[in-house]
């Protein structure tokens, strides 16, 4: 029996993640560790319940959406959590982008109230009045402009019974992280969290109470939004909240003065910290017990340079905001270095070929994954949801091959997957390869046709010491791939870049480098 067939007809996640805890004597327990304050499961329970009579004053219904921009702090818990108590839709989005993309999302999901943490209020103003939807705008910080959040929330009732909602209905949006093309949103339901708590949380993380978690992923990301919020909570856990933003310095103090025991990060993160000048000797991360990678597939030789300095192994995973969190992982103890792992109990995977048919081990081709935390639709966008969704299966748009063992290996999304000479070149491994040279921080493989029209590969490295780049470390890296790799797979050019276009999760975007 699947996890979603064993919830009551009548459910709410958000009792079940919050109330359930209070109810097993979890409320003097320490939830979340955040920057100014520290909330227990009974200071967590009493913002979620103000939060949700806040937003029932201002006419919010059910499946009306909250539109958050909110760090990782505890307006995004009471507004997320809130919301979702209350039978209406939070749709926590990215807290880096300008204001148009802002009003983007609030027009796109018609949202009804929008809450604004107050260092992203002076951005997110400029295009609040030309939302077409939106009634009521609350903030946190000083009162101003707009309704304070601190305010409205102190004055509300701290007990709120859960709407009596079903597990398949709509509980929370996530917008797509936009790493080919505008973010899409994608609509999930009320059983999706619990599905990944107990599937990869549990089965794959051994997720348990006395864990600490913190997540360089923030909340807004459904990688981090189950590493740091609904995974500790499954079990009445502790999370570690971090609203700035996560370099490796910073990273690194987090987790020397917070001592968490699972720490999740992305390989530029991890290749960044590893790059930071004295930190053995400044920064103790001996509390660690896992390490987690995702949003780009993790180098070997990364992995295998973090296992040296520091002991704790790194368990890399593939998963997307539709499937919510994995679906693959490498196991502690069971991990192929450069691999994605095996199935996350709970998913079945097959690789496919354009029409549809499965391939032969070792052969590349497009992943499909089936399983119960898959979104229910993008909002709004029919015809990519067809291109999406087939049946009960999801196509993801990654290009994998397995190998007999089992394991998956990531080859590059469809769109970024090199044809040269007629032969498939997989653009992440010709960067696994050149961040394998000493010199070289990360790198971005995407293909560029030559002056016969034909496509070769064409790398953007950043260097670890920027003052290194030359023609002569271009010839020398070319010649570095040319010694591991058949020699058609080498880059034909070499473009030294300051730094690599992103997605908010780590995920390269190749489409910007291909547009030049």
């Amino acid at each position: 029996m699947s996890v979603s067939e064993t919830l009551p007809a009548r459910f709410n996640v958000a009792a079940h993640f919050i109330d359930r805890n209070v109810a097993e004597g979890r409320a003097a327990l320490t939830a979340f560790a955040c920057e100014s304050e520290t909330l227990t499961y009974g200071d967590l329970q009493a913002l979620v319940n103000r939060a949700g009579n806040a937003l029932l004053e201002l006419g919010v219904e059910r499946e009306d959406r909250v539109l958050m921009i909110c760090v990782d702090a505890p307006e995004f818990l009471g507004a997320f959590w809130g919301a979702i108590k209350v039978g209406a839709v939070p749709v926590p989005v990215n807290t880096l982008l300008r204001g148009p993309d802002y009003l983007h999302f609030l027009d796109d999901s018609r949202a009804k109230v929008a809450v604004i943490s107050a260092a992203l209020v002076p951005e997110a103003a400029t295009v609040l009045a030309q939302a077409t939807r939106l009634e009521h705008v609350l903030v946190t910080g000083p009162p101003g402009t707009f309704l304070s959040w601190e305010d409205r929330v102190a004055r509300a009732s701290p007990t709120l019974e859960a709407a009596p909602t079903a597990p398949e209905d709509q509980a929370f949006w996530l917008y797509s992280s936009g790493s080919t093309g505008r973010p899409k949103g994608a609509v999930h339901r009320q059983r999706d969290m619990v599905v990944c708590a107990e599937t990869y949380a549990r089965q794959v993380l051994g997720i348990r109470p006395s864990d600490r978690a913190f997540s360089a992923a923030k909340l807004f990301f459904a990688y981090g939004l189950g590493n740091a919020g609904y995974f500790p909570m499954s079990v009445g856990a502790q999370a570690v909240l971090h609203p700035h933003r996560p370099t490796p310095e910073a990273v690194l103090e987090v987790i020397t003065r917070h001592r968490p025991t699972l720490f999740f990060g992305v390989p530029t993160l991890y290749a960044g910290m590893l790059a930071a000048k004295d930190d053995e000797r400044r920064h103790d991360l001996s509390s660690l017990r896992l390490c987690v990678s995702a949003g780009e597939a993790l180098p070997a030789e990364l992995y295998g340079r973090w296992l040296d300095r520091y002991g704790v192994p790194i368990i890399d995973g593939m998963g997307t905001t539709e499937l919510l969190h994995m679906c693959l992982s490498n196991r502690p103890g069971a991990i192929r270095a450069g691999s994605s792992g095996l199935p996350v109990p709970g998913y079945e995977l097959m690789i496919v070929d354009d029409a549809g048919r499965p391939v032969r081990p070792g052969e590349v081709g497009s992943l499909r994954v089936r399983g119960g935390s898959i979104m229910d639709f993008y909002w709004n966008q029919p015809e990519k949801t067809r291109q999406t969704l087939h049946g009960e299966w999801l196509l993801t748009g990654d290009k994998y091959h397995q190998d007999e063992d089992g394991y998956f290996w990531y080859c590059g999304r469809s769109d970024d997957m090199l044809k040269v000479g007629g032969i498939w070149v997989s653009p992440v491994e010709v960067e696994a390869t050149l961040i394998g040279h000493p010199a070289v921080l990360e790198s971005a493989v995407v293909g560029q046709e030559d002056a016969d029209g034909l496509v070769k590969a064409k790398a953007f490295v950043v260097l670890k010491e920027p003052g290194l780049a030359s023609p002569a470390m271009a010839d020398e890296l070319k010649r570095f791939v040319k010694g591991r790799l058949a020699p058609y797979k080498a880059p034909r050019w070499v473009e030294f870049v300051a730094d690599l276009p992103k997605t908010a999760t780590g995920k390269i975007q190749r489409f910007r480098l291909r547009a030049g």
